[in-house]
């Protein structure tokens, strides 16, 4: 098991930038594929955009491409969602989340996940 925790929300404008950080402890982090999630009021959780260990594999949302980097530092043990050019329609609780072995898109896949952090963007 590993445990997350999310900072670097806010309130922003729309065009601005955040970068959202994800700090784990625990078990070896670069063991972990690594996703970011999120999920708007009243909207199911949806994916963003995922890293495997090596960070060979980044797959991202069609909402993401483009404007969305995610990244990771192993030796640091944490994750980051570089968030470019923000629209209103990207506000949610953004969370991190970490599964052992391929990435997927699918949030059932990971095992452990972050409280959260609050990202809203004004018009």
């Amino acid at each position: 098991q590993v445990q997350l925790v999310e900072s670097g929300g806010g309130l922003v404008q729309a065009g601005d930038s955040l970068r959202l950080s994800c700090a784990a402890s625990g078990r070896t982090f670069s063991d972990y594929a690594m996703g970011w999630f999120r999920q708007a009021p009243g909207k199911e959780r949806e994916f963003v955009a995922a890293i495997s260990q090596s960070s060979d594999d980044t797959p991202y949302a069609d909402s993401a491409k483009g404007r969305f980097t995610i990244s990771r530092d192993n030796a640091k043990k944490t994750l980051y969602l570089q968030m470019n050019s923000l629209k209103p329609e990207d506000t949610a609780v953004y969370y991190c989340a970490a599964k052992l072995l391929l990435t997927t898109t699918l949030a059932k896949g990971y095992h452990d996940w972050g409280q959260g952090t609050q990202v809203t963007v004004s018009a």
